[in-house]
């Protein structure tokens, strides 16, 4: 690109306005500002750009062609899942958190934001029924977020470092937690035995030390397999520690709530209820305790609570101990808190009062009913294994196709192909477990579906 060519989505591209800013700060390049970087690390050559396109209607025209080249999971039968997952969202979500009232509130007071703290307690409310938790926070920026908050929430209520942490996540998860708590926590990985797909309980038994904060882990795990939690919370509490346990919310008709086997923290990802994909996700994370001022003060989000106002038979709704965040505190908070995902919050409580609780169970009964009917079929094909054959499941299966002589990218792109997503590919970040796809089956899958799966798997091998 020319210096001195003027751009229309490039503020002050005018060579006349760029020297006057540089004049104003005393540089004599655009260069002087990142001298401070190592030329080791910087690209020294042009970037790799197509011409500019200088008038809306080419770059419109050129923006709408590479949409036009996405195909999503409307277009095809997707079995992607690894923590953003295909499920049916009821029209009336969509209608309700389009409501202006919902859909452009920002960050509002009762007096302009009519019904959003109510949607919120609400929601909250919900949730902790469903996790038999009394407290639940609003959402955070995700489930990723949540699971990192959760752990700092741990170290800073027991005033120790270390978290150790199964090594069954999502990697994108570990990573998250890691970049996010590295100033307060010390984290360790857990293995996971390969066989089963569950955390090896001797490692963890011989990580776990006075200085251990907490254990972390996902119940159903990335693989989708369901531990023995009643199990490990006591190995973790004789040690002093507490259990953090990440959820799918959707499992929650069907899976006992962590609370009930001695989670002390419950967190998770609120998408599986009434949210789109949207290329990634509408996300929102959530966090849950028990009624514990102890618990309670550690939260950095905001907390909705209701309380009986002047006039009797009428309740207001507010937030609970605002003196803990950093809208109070500042820099002094627990931690910082930004902008959330209360949207999301205020959808996934219309669906769950849409779903009540007979229609969770059913959404649990029906997606393990078609896992297992999945997995089943599976496992008929030549060279193909279930990588933890003799572990339940919940939403999602790892598909061994070693034996096969195929890569799981080579079975991907001949499945996209002929329309259908397949499941991740773990090779490279699980290659313990070699040529391996994660599997997603939620209740928007029909039997058809799976079978013209197993048919398409079977001409491909």
């Amino acid at each position: 690109m020319s210096k001195n060519t003027v751009y229309p989505y490039i503020p002050n591209s005018v060579p006349e306005v760029k020297a006057a800013m540089l004049a104003v700060t005393g540089a004599d390049s655009i260069d002087a500002f990142y001298a401070d970087i190592p030329p080791e690390l910087r690209l020294n050559r042009p970037m790799n750009l197509p011409p500019p396109l200088l008038s809306e209607a080419r770059l419109k025209r050129h923006v709408e062609a590479l949409l036009g080249r996405n195909i999503y999971c409307g277009q095809a039968i997707s079995f992607l899942g690894g923590g953003c997952y295909q499920h049916h969202v009821p029209s009336i979500c969509d209608e309700i958190n389009g409501r202006s009232e919902f859909l452009t509130a920002y960050a509002g007071e009762p007096t302009d934001d009519h019904g959003r703290w109510q949607a919120m307690w609400e929601y909250c409310s919900m949730m902790g029924e469903m996790l038999n938790m009394e407290v639940v926070s609003v959402p955070t920026y995700d489930g990723l977020q949540a699971a990192a908050t959760a752990c700092c929430m741990a170290a800073r209520h027991t005033g120790r470092r270390r978290v150790l942490v199964a090594g069954n996540i999502n990697p994108d998860k570990w990573s998250h937690m890691r970049t996010y708590g590295r100033s307060e926590i010390e984290f360790a990985a857990v293995k996971f035995d390969r066989a089963s797909g569950l955390v090896d309980r001797d490692d963890l038994a011989a990580q776990l030390s006075p200085n251990v904060a907490a254990f972390y882990m996902d119940v159903p795990s990335y693989f989708g397999t369901i531990d023995d939690g009643a199990a490990l919370a006591a190995t973790v509490k004789a040690a002093g520690a507490v259990l953090v346990v990440g959820v799918d919310p959707s499992s929650l008709g069907i899976l006992t709530p962590p609370a009930d086997y001695g989670a002390s923290i419950v967190c998770g990802d609120i998408q599986p209820l009434g949210m789109h994909m949207n290329f990634g996700g509408g996300h929102g994370g959530f966090i849950a305790t028990a009624d514990d001022e102890a618990w309670v003060m550690q939260y950095p989000s905001r907390l909705f609570g209701m309380a009986p106002t002047e006039v009797p038979g009428q309740y207001g709704f507010g937030d609970v101990a605002w003196s803990r965040t950093s809208f109070d505190k500042r820099e002094g908070g627990n931690e910082f808190v930004g902008t959330a995902a209360a949207l999301w919050g205020i959808t996934a409580g219309v669906y769950l009062a849409v779903m009540g609780p007979q229609g969770m169970v059913e959404l649990g009964e029906g997606t393990m009913k078609r896992v297992a009917y999945a997995r089943l079929r599976l496992e008929t094909l030549p060279g193909v294994r279930l990588s933890h054959p003799q572990t339940a499941h919940y939403k999602e299966f790892v598909v061994d196709f070693s034996a096969t002589g195929k890569t799981v990218a080579e079975i991907n792109a001949a499945l996209r192909e002929r329309g259908i997503f397949g499941g991740q590919d773990l090779s490279a970040v699980f290659p313990e477990l070699g040529q391996t796809g994660l599997y997603a089956i939620t209740e928007t899958h029909t039997q058809a579906d799976i079978d013209l799966l197993v048919e398409t798997l079977s001409s491909i091998l």
